[in-house]
This record gives structure tokens, C-alpha cells and sequence, in this order.
């Protein structure tokens, strides 16, 4: 899967409110915040199996009731489709 350029990403993150490009552009985050560990983590449940479907994993980090999510294709050096369809996905099943 090829690199999306910074055009191409900024025109994505439109549609992904929250959702930024790091400062080096290779990668988007977004960080969540729920009411409770618990739904925290059937966030995280939900993405990880999606994830694997795709085969594309975040890189994330959870404390109680917070999580930050970083997405970047390593195999392409930056942000591709990929980065993009998963973010989106969080976005359908997040329940803040």
C-alpha cells in the first residue's frame, strides 16, 4: 500500500473530527475519553478486532479511562489507506 501525501491525509482528517497528523507526518492519532475503564476497554475489544482482520495494528495506550490511539503503516513509512478505513472504524463504534 503506497503513502498518502500530506494533501491527501489533511482531506481525510476532515471527515475524522479529533483525529490529527503528527508534527513528522507519518502517522494520525486521536485520544479518547470515556466515562470508565470498562468502556474504555470495550473500545479497545472492538478495535483490536477489527485490527486483525485488516492485519493493521494500532499503536495505543489506555490508562483507566483514556485512550490514545497513533496509526501508521511502518511497511509503507507514513500514513496509507489503511490508517484511514481504521480510523474511521473507531469512529462507528465509539460510545464516549
Amino acid at each position: 500500500m503506497s503513502k498518502l501525501d500530506k494533501s491527501a491525509i489533511e482531506a481525510a482528517l476532515t471527515d475524522l473530527p479529533g483525529w490529527e497528523l503528527s508534527e513528522d507526518g507519518i502517522s494520525i492519532g486521536r485520544v479518547y475519553m470515556f466515562g470508565d475503564f470498562n468502556s474504555a476497554f470495550g473500545f479497545m475489544t472492538r478495535i483490536a478486532i477489527m485490527a486483525e482482520k485488516m492485519d493493521h495494528h494500532p499503536e495505543w495506550f489506555n490508562v483507566y479511562n483514556k485512550v490514545g490511539v497513533t496509526l501508521t503503516t511502518h511497511d509503507a513509512g507514513g500514513v496509507t489507506q489503511k490508517d484511514i478505513d481504521l480510523a474511521k472504524f473507531c469512529e462507528t463504534v465509539v460510545d464516549v
